[in-house]
């Protein structure tokens, strides 16, 4: 107990030696801005979670950053259903079967003084397509830009693609002024975007400082700017904003919530499901029946309780409430039907099982052990194997483990799930960790993927979930969110469960 307590205050006081730090460097933030932007009283200070990995270049997933401080842009953005809606591009139309035309905003000037043409669309598009190695957002992807006079580009990809829009609002394709490509594929963000706040400078992993840009296309920032800390360590991030050093924190870790008054702090439902995988091809899960019976012995409500306080949503399917729509299509009777249709449960009686999880998310080893209670209560002997994810992916894989606990997002760049339930459950996916080949998972899976954008190609998704379900190939556990953390004086931050917006052009500070 007293070794327990040593580390606490430990943390405590190395926590309040970050702040009296931070203290300092947002401080100095707001006193530089005071005479070029602003009188520098409603600069918002903003502490972030992940410093930058790859230099703030687009590319990369620094990208997100980017696009959370308003200052690259993209040519579409996704409403809440995931549907595309315009940005720098103001309508788009399918010429053909691979083609895409995309009409853009007039107006639009780069923060460093030049226009937007077809020209500068075209170049940051293709010098994404180009680079080595590619967004994610394009993996397997082969994709192609032209200048269609001064006001438009024609997109096109090698193979038919009915979510080429919802592709482009990904941040790593934001369009940026020419000035910000450099030779060997570097790519400079700093004053060559196009939104609300200007990228003015960034101190390595440290710091980056943000202007507001008065010549913005469309609705103008009403904060001076933003002065950005990056804070790795989680109990620092929640300390800055308990003694107000912060007025917007990334993150709050679950443990420190309860130190927090819960005005300051606001749940985000995340694309991100724990979901215990069976394996279907080999072991005693090959079974149907056993499968049943470990989802019959699984119960949700006392993981989130104990492992997340509390904070995170119970699994109803494989999606949860980040993907509003998800709900709805568990309603129908098609889906209703093929639940129906899970082989029953048998009685198991001290049968061996392997489970296996990793470290590197700190609540899985805790997720783990109550999966141990709970299936050693069913009948079942469960030996445990936690390592390094680095060290265990490949042995998950191989189906080398009867069942193993994994955090897995839902949704890719694009805002739509299909491609991460082909990756674990079709055939043919190269992240089957159940080992998992249905033909009947596969129509649907097919079918799902070659439909637009829309109400229908929600439906086939829905229909894609209950056919996974009713085979057990995969128990869903819970559905992450995250802490966001905002001060009494903050107003209008974004709480974005795609992670793509937080500061906005009508985040202020009031007072």
């Amino acid at each position: 107990m007293v070794e327990v307590r040593f580390r606490s205050v430990a943390a405590s006081a190395a926590a309040l030696v970050l702040v009296a730090g931070l203290t300092g460097c947002f401080a100095a933030g707001a006193d530089e801005g005071a005479g070029s932007v602003g009188s520098g009283a409603e600069r918002i200070k903003l502490a972030m979670m992940q410093p930058p990995r790859s230099g703030l270049t687009p590319l990369s997933d620094d990208a997100f950053k980017l696009s959370r401080w308003k200052t690259a842009e993209t040519l579409v953005v996704l409403n809440e259903l995931g549907d595309a809606e315009p940005a720098l591009s103001t309508a788009w139309q399918q010429l053909d079967a691979t083609s895409w035309r995309f009409e853009l905003r007039s107006g639009v000037t780069f923060h460093d003084g030049t226009l937007l043409t077809s020209a500068e669309v075209a170049a940051s598009i293709t010098a994404a397509a180009k680079a080595s190695p590619k967004p994610r957002i394009l993996d397997g992807v082969e994709l192609s830009v032209r200048v269609d006079g001064p006001g438009a580009v024609v997109v096109a990809t090698q193979t038919p693609d009915p979510l080429l829009p919802q592709r482009l609002s990904s941040p790593q394709l934001a369009i940026l002024a020419a000035a910000a490509y450099k030779e060997g594929g570097v790519v400079d963000p700093v004053n060559t975007g196009t939104g609300p706040f200007k990228l003015v400078s960034v101190e390595g992993t440290s710091s980056a400082r943000l202007d507001r840009f008065d010549g913005y296309w469309g609705e103008k920032a009403e904060a001076d700017g933003i002065d950005v800390q990056f804070v790795p360590d989680g109990t620092a991030r929640a300390a800055a904003l308990r003694t107000g050093t912060a007025d917007i924190v990334e993150s709050i870790p679950v443990g420190q919530a309860a130190q927090i008054d819960p005005e300051l702090i606001h749940e985000v439902p995340m694309p991100r499901t724990n979901t215990l995988y069976l394996n279907t091809a080999s072991g005693p899960f090959a079974d149907p029946a056993l499968r049943a019976s470990a989802r019959e012995a699984v119960d949700r409500g006392t993981i989130v309780d104990r492992v997340y306080e509390g904070r995170a949503d119970r699994a109803e399917g494989l999606l949860g409430p980040a993907l509003p729509w998800a709900a709805d299509e568990r309603g129908n009777d098609a889906y209703t039907a093929a639940l129906a249709g899970r082989v029953a449960a048998t009685a198991v009686k001290g049968t061996p099982i392997r489970l296996g999880t990793f470290t590197d998310r700190a609540e899985l080893p805790e997720v783990a052990v109550q999966l141990e209670q709970q299936l050693e209560t069913a009948g079942f002997v469960v030996e445990q194997e936690v390592r390094e994810y680095q060290h265990i992916e490949a042995d998950a894989l191989d189906g080398k483990f009867d069942a193993f606990i994994l955090s897995r997002a839902t949704v890719l760049d694009s805002g739509d799930p299909v491609a991460y339930l082909y990756s674990d459950f079709s055939c043919a996916g190269s992240f089957n960790i159940s080992q998992f080949c249905d033909p009947d998972v596969d129509a649907a899976l097919t079918k799902a993927a070659a439909i637009p954008a829309g109400a229908e190609r929600r439906a086939a998704i829905g229909a894609v979930e209950s056919l996974i379900l009713a085979r057990d190939a995969a128990i869903p556990l819970l559905h992450e969110r995250v802490i966001q953390g905002e001060s009494a004086e903050v107003r209008g931050a974004e709480r974005d469960p795609r992670e793509r917006a937080l500061v906005t052009s009508r985040t202020g500070i009031s007072g």
